[in-house]
């Protein structure tokens, strides 16, 4: 009889919903959870793990130090579309195909862009709070100027699942849309522009790719001085795209009037952070994509992609360039 295969949960996903979730598989799994959520839990449960589904909160991440530490093992799957909690490149040298479930929360994070643009655009947190707290800013809000969105150029940086479903729900709405990606798109519903042509002419830019080697930094103070003034900027990427401290000094200058961030370098930002009281900007806890219908395809995407693994078919979405057809060491 062959050995049931050995997957590890670092995500923090209850035991009985990876439980039930991995129930048809039968007696062909086993499943693994570290003793405590830490480093030296992780690394004691990587020798014996043959399949990982990844922790999407980074705190049990998959480095170069811990792959080594995992002879074993022959695939790792994330229960996200972002891939930062595990070291693709040191999983690609050791044979190891990693799998994101790619276009899970496309719609999901796409609505929340659209959501905080309209929220910047007619300064809703600023009106809320001002109400709130007793007062009644209808004339310093009047005098701020309030933006239809239909007016925007909007600019989408990414044109991924979620890029793309940006650009089809801000065209929607009447918006001049234009995109750039490292890849053209003749397909889409939106024009292609270069990155500095694309900034030069964004009333709203929002930020949707991956953060990697290349795209960290990408946004740095030169490129955000490339805005018209008194732009908004959209974050549902991830922070260091266009760092912490660039977004600020953009923001006392002038030539942003607004941001909305559900991302950030550090998460959480540390106390006291300037970004947390900044009267123009929208703070959201990396939640964007944290609808219920979103986890639900995150959570097939991981059923279906251990299921393929275990039973021998191909996984789908590998990131890393290595052969999708799983191999048991």
């Amino acid at each position: 009889m062959t050995a049931p295969w050995r997957i590890l949960t670092l995500a923090p996903i209850g035991e009985d919903l990876m439980k039930g979730l991995l129930a048809p598989l039968g007696d062909a799994v086993e499943l693994l959870f570290p003793a405590v959520r830490d480093r030296d839990g992780l690394f004691a449960a990587l020798p014996a793990a043959e399949l990982i589904v990844a922790d999407y909160t980074g705190l049990l991440r998959l480095d170069a130090e811990a792959v080594a530490a995992a002879p074993r093992l022959a695939f790792v799957q994330t229960p996200s579309v972002g891939t930062d909690s595990v070291d693709t490149a040191a999983l690609a040298a050791a044979g190891v195909p990693v799998a994101n479930a790619a276009g899970a929360n496309a719609r999901g994070v796409a609505e929340w862009a659209v959501g905080a643009a309209f929220a910047l655009c007619r300064h809703l947190v600023r009106a809320d709070r001002g109400v709130r707290e007793g007062g009644w800013p209808q004339e310093e809000l009047l005098a701020l100027g309030a933006r239809e969105i239909h007016t925007q150029r909007v600019g989408i940086v990414g044109f991924g699942p979620i890029g793309v479903e940006a650009a089809r729900l801000f065209g929607a709405l009447g918006c001049a849309v234009s995109y750039w990606s490292r890849r053209r798109r003749p397909e889409a519903a939106a024009t292609y522009r270069e990155l500095d042509d694309l900034l030069a002419c964004s009333d709203i830019l929002v930020l949707a790719l991956p953060l990697t080697p290349d795209t960290a930094g990408l946004l740095d103070a030169d490129r955000l001085a490339l805005l018209p003034e008194k732009a908004l900027l959209v974050n549902v990427a991830r922070g260091g795209i266009v760092p912490d401290e660039t977004i600020l000094a953009a923001l006392e200058s002038g030539r942003l009037a607004g941001a909305a961030l559900d991302v950030f370098e550090a998460e959480p930002p540390p106390a006291g952070h300037p970004l947390r009281s900044h009267e123009n900007v929208l703070l959201s806890p990396h939640v964007a994509g944290g609808t219920g219908q979103a986890q639900i395809k995150v959570i097939s995407a991981v059923r279906d992609n251990v299921g393929a693994a275990v039973t021998g078919r191909p996984v789908t979405n590998v990131v890393n360039g290595i052969d999708p057809q799983v191999r048991r060491r």
